[in-house]
């Protein structure tokens, strides 16, 4: 068949369009920064990042924003809430007003159901003209190009490359930290590594932990399910543990709202066999049946629901299964993310209908169940497992045990910390005198420190375009208090002024004017430093 001259052009034109379109489609997207990750860091990261005058993209590898603060941690671990200020304290003053509170007077003020969370941040970032790109998960290997100590551009699984001349990880896995060639770390430091009483194998604590002397054994010589085959350590030995992720429940007590407890595909009871032995040990040392407050930490939110986290020696903290995690390809994660929520599904079953159970535990837990109005793309299960710790930053400084006792004050102050230090268990292991132990807990009171800009900046001589506001400078000990996400959110904001400041001066992110930093963070009421005369209080906030 033949066409005419004139045709022949018109669909040479077509052609010419069609893989024009085709080419910039496929051209890189340009802009000022880049930000991975839209947990509440992420978010906080690009509104401060946008409201300094640059542009912005936030890549979120999933299809919602907030992380944790979204995805099942609405019990905000607050510390001492005087130290949370500027665009953080923005959010929960935002959120608070949805629920008609005119101040963040009582801690129940801070608390929130996760949708409204979202909502909550998705306003913000539109206010500030954030680009938002969903589904866009960084291209397993070979994701990042970096020139010359510069990450030049990163790549997401469908291709899209995405170049800046900023970019912050606010993931909480650190995969463009990984792939960027900067140095970094897992697992807890030895006693030695930087001094710290705290760090490593800690052999004796008493939080949730088995309170009386429980056989590791069945039948005298097979170890019950959920207990580890390795021995305990020296105390502060190092290793490549990380403390216990798990799933934060958003669950309600609602009836018009509630939905049962699903009996899980591949149900076994026996995977509690060790939780039952315990349940069945507790009305003789203690004298008292065991209730719901014994195996999980409530706490109310609005509208009949309540953020339940782990308690006691067998809960939901799936202890011994995370280690693997932080430097797992994308595949194995998820196994264990779906092995986790496996765990959870089947102890929420367990302790439901097991004829083990107390009846008073039993009737109590029976009383709640999944809220009809939270989490409909994920069976109303939270979308976000608990990462308590996965990949932490080896920069030029490293914030240690002292940085929160002892050496609280620093010149580059960006915000303030003040929660315990708080690590989960690692690991459940049988004693050499046949006793189950759980072992890494961690809770030890810290006073308001100040947290150094360095602590989010690579080495000078690894990378200069890079912040990393999550998986940030820090040992196991210290990470333990900075990890709660009002820190999150303050680093955040601090990341977005840095930027702006890296942009506009053209320097790498390590020799921004630090008093120029601070000068607009006040501007938003940030707190960077202690008051006069002394200490906040221990709570920061009246009791409810």
């Amino acid at each position: 068949m033949t066409i005419g001259r004139n045709a022949a052009s018109v669909v040479l034109c077509l052609l010419v369009l069609l893989a024009s379109g085709a080419s910039r489609a496929q051209s890189p997207s340009s802009t000022d920064v880049v930000v991975y990750g839209g947990t509440a860091a992420g978010v906080m990261t690009a509104y401060s990042a946008s409201r300094q005058g640059l542009h912005v993209i936030l890549l979120e590898p999933g299809h919602h924003l907030g992380g944790m603060v979204t995805g099942g941690l609405s019990a905000t671990d607050l510390g001492d809430a005087e130290v949370i200020g500027g665009y953080a304290k923005l959010f929960y003053r935002r959120v608070a007003e949805h629920y008609g509170r005119s101040r963040l007077y009582r801690a129940s003020d801070w608390l929130s159901e996760p949708h409204i969370s979202e909502d909550t941040f998705g306003a913000m970032l539109r206010e500030a003209g954030v680009k938002i790109v969903f589904g866009a998960r960084l291209r397993e290997h070979h994701g990042v190009t970096v020139a010359d100590r510069n990450i030049v551009s990163v790549t997401s699984e469908d291709g899209r490359e995405w170049r800046a001349k900023v970019f912050a990880d606010c993931s909480y896995e650190g995969d463009l930290l990984a792939q960027s060639g900067v140095t970094y770390t897992v697992g807890r430091e030895s006693a030695q590594s930087y001094g710290e009483t705290l760090a490593g194998v800690r052999t004796i604590t008493s939080q949730h932990q088995f309170n009386w002397p429980i056989s590791a054994y069945r039948d005298g010589h097979q170890l019950y399910p959920e207990i580890s085959t390795g021995r305990l350590e020296a105390a502060g030995s190092g290793d490549r543990n990380v403390q216990a992720y798990n799933f934060r429940l958003i669950l309600t007590d609602d009836p018009a709202n509630r939905l049962p407890f699903p009996k899980p595909d591949g149900y076994d009871p026996s995977q509690f066999a060790l939780l039952a032995r315990y349940l069945q040990d507790f009305h003789s040392h203690t004298g008292r049946e065991a209730s719901l407050k014994d195996v999980f930490h409530p706490v109310r939110l609005p509208n009949r629901k309540a953020d339940f986290n782990n308690n006691g020696p067998f809960s939901s903290d799936y202890i011994g299964h995370s280690a693997a995690y932080p430097d797992a390809g994308y595949q194995d994660r998820q196994r264990i993310r779906d092995e986790h929520l496996r765990y959870t599904q089947g102890l929420l079953y367990f302790l439901t209908h097991d004829p083990a159970v107390p009846a008073t535990l039993k009737g109590e837990l029976n009383a709640w169940g999944l809220p009809r109005d939270e989490f409909a793309d994920t069976g109303h299960w939270p979308r976000e497992l608990y990462v308590r710790e996965g990949r932490r930053m080896v920069g030029d400084y490293v914030v240690t045990q002292a940085d929160l006792q002892t050496k609280r004050t620093k010149p580059d102050s960006i915000g303030m910390g003040s929660y315990n230090s708080d690590s989960h268990n690692v690991e459940r292991i049988a004693m050499p005198d046949g006793s189950v132990r759980n072992e890494g807990d961690m809770q030890v009171a810290v006073q308001p420190y100040q947290m150094p800009y360095r602590v989010m900046t690579p080495r000078k001589d690894e990378m200069h375009n890079l912040l990393v506001p999550v998986c940030l400078s820090a040992s196991h000990v210290a990470y333990s208090s900075l990890r709660m996400e009002p820190q999150f959110m303050i680093l955040g904001e601090a990341a977005g002024v840095a930027a702006a400041l890296a942009v506009q001066s053209g320097v790498p992110v390590q020799d921004i004017p630090i008093a120029r930093l601070q000068g607009e963070l006040l501007k938003t009421g940030a707190v960077l430093e202690l008051p006069e005369g002394g200490l906040f209080g221990a709570a920061g906030l009246p009791p409810d």
